[in-house]
Order: structure tokens, then sequence, then C-alpha cells
């Protein structure tokens, strides 16, 4: 098993605007507001996690108004130098489009667009898998769609990135994102919530994935898909114990981040994290 040859720089943006100001997902209510405070906290808290498991950080400037910006996992595709932004489906957030944009072209990528009669929400609903093949061989990208993103952006993502794309559809409205029911740990391995896929989209997963840590539901509605893999380290929102034995068993390092602030948004670790050095291409 080889690790994953992505995920040790990842760019995120400090909580100093983030609430909760509107209703996108089920998470979300606008009376229960996250403390700002311990939101900050519970951020540094995880880049302390992410810093001493090796990852290198970038950070993006926080913009009064877009709460969601701390979500950067959102913000687009990074394939090498390239960059694809979101197509954002709610009108809540896309206004982080421009920043986000702005951002990577200030970093040197080249901002390639979707078309805009689609929606695709980044790397919430794309992650790639698989290990580096030949020269010029391509990482497999799953990507998913109904909540937030369509499946008429796929084939314009895959011809933007080179990549094969291997759509997977969502269905429960509670993991509304790829990112909360799909984390590849390693060249073999991924943690699947089978509860958010259809039955087309677990056949997907199976065939892709040689070995799979299926997550019971208790485990898939606390979000632990939604963690982060620096390396042979999975720090996570919360661990229960028989996730924790077995990824012990497979040589991973547990950490726990608690985020339990962002989940009142529906996001927890790999929400808050984008990964900058994806290259596709293999």
């Amino acid at each position: 098993m080889s690790e994953l040859p992505w995920g040790r720089r990842l760019l995120m943006c400090r909580p100093e605007h983030f609430t909760v100001l509107y209703e996108i997902n089920p998470w979300m209510h606008t009376e229960v507001r996250p403390d700002p405070d311990r939101a900050m906290a519970q951020f540094d808290g995880l880049m302390a996690q992410l810093l001493a498991a090796g990852a290198q950080i970038e950070l993006m400037e926080p913009v009064e108004q877009l709460p969601d910006l701390v979500f950067t996992a959102n913000a687009g595709v990074v394939n090498g130098r390239q960059f694809v932004p979101a197509r954002f489906r709610h009108p809540e957030r896309q206004g982080e489009t421009a920043h986000d944009a702005a951002w990577f072209t200030a970093h040197g990528f080249a901002v390639e667009w979707l078309p805009d009669d689609v929606v695709h929400e980044g790397a919430g609903d794309a992650l790639p898998f698989g290990a580096p093949g030949a020269p010029g061989e391509p990482l497999v990208l799953v990507s998913a769609y109904r909540f937030r993103s369509d499946a008429r952006s796929h084939p314009a993502l895959s011809m933007l990135t080179g990549a094969p794309v291997r759509s997977v559809e969502l269905t429960d409205e509670r993991l509304y994102h790829l990112d909360l029911t799909f984390c590849p740990l390693d060249d073999r391995r991924a943690m699947v919530a089978p509860l958010g896929l259809d039955a087309y989209g677990r056949k997907v997963i199976d065939a892709l994935v040689p070995e799979l840590l299926v997550l019971e539901e208790d485990e898939a509605l606390a979000f632990c898909a939604n963690s982060v893999v620096v390396g042979r380290n999975v720090i996570m929102p919360s661990c229960p114990p028989r996730l924790g034995r077995i990824l012990e068993s497979w040589g991973f390092a547990v950490a726990v981040a608690p985020v339990d602030e962002f989940l009142m948004a529906g996001g927890a670790c790999r929400c808050l994290t984008l990964a900058l050095d994806v290259d596709l291409r293999g």
C-alpha cells in the first residue's frame, strides 16, 4: 500500500466571520448560532493537529458576510497548477467564488471554469482515488451529484482535468456532499458511508476501492468520513472505538479534533481544508 499522494499542503480560512446566517442543509438552523470564540479555538486545534501530522497550511483571508468561506473544500478542484472553481448551487454561497479564484490566481494557478449552466461544489463533491499509474495515467476522480452538484458537471470536469470521473448519486440529504460519505485513506483503502449512496453508487465504490471501512449509520452521521488524511495520520471530528481499532490495525495514527461548532453549519474537518497538492495526472 502507498500513502495518498496528496493531502500534505492545505488551504484553510480562519473563522473570523463564521456563523449561521441562512439554512441550506439540514444541519443549519439560524436560531442556533455557533459560539465565535469556541469556533476559533476549535479551528486552531484542528490546525495544530494537521501541523503535528506534517501538513503545510496556507491561509485565505476571511470575508465579512461570507460565513461559509471557512469551508475551503468547496472552493473548487485542484489539479496540479490548475484550479477549477466551484459553481455553487445556492446564491448564499456564490459570492465566495470570486475570492477563491482571486486567491488561486495570485498564487500562480491557472483558473479554468466549468460551464455557466452546471453546478458543482468543488472537492466537497470530488475526491481522487487510486495509485499513480504509468506516467501520464490519471487518478480516478469520484464525484457526487444530486444535492449540491449535478451530474451534467461531470463530463465538463473530466474534460477540463483529463481525469476519468466516476459518478455517484447521494441519497440522504444529511450527507449532502461526497466528503461526508467517502474518505480515501491510501491507494487501496477508504472509509465509506453506504447510508449516503444509492445502490449504483455503492457498486462504483466497491469496484474502485479494494479495501473498504464501512461506516455504520451513527458513525456516518457523526461525520467520521469527513476526516483529513495526512500520510498515515487521520484527523477526525470524532472516532468511535470500532473505527479507531480498525484504522490502527491498518497502520494509521488517529487524532481527534472536535469541531462541533462547525457541525452546526454542516461541516467538519475535511470541509475546513482543501488539498493544494492534488495532481490528477498521476
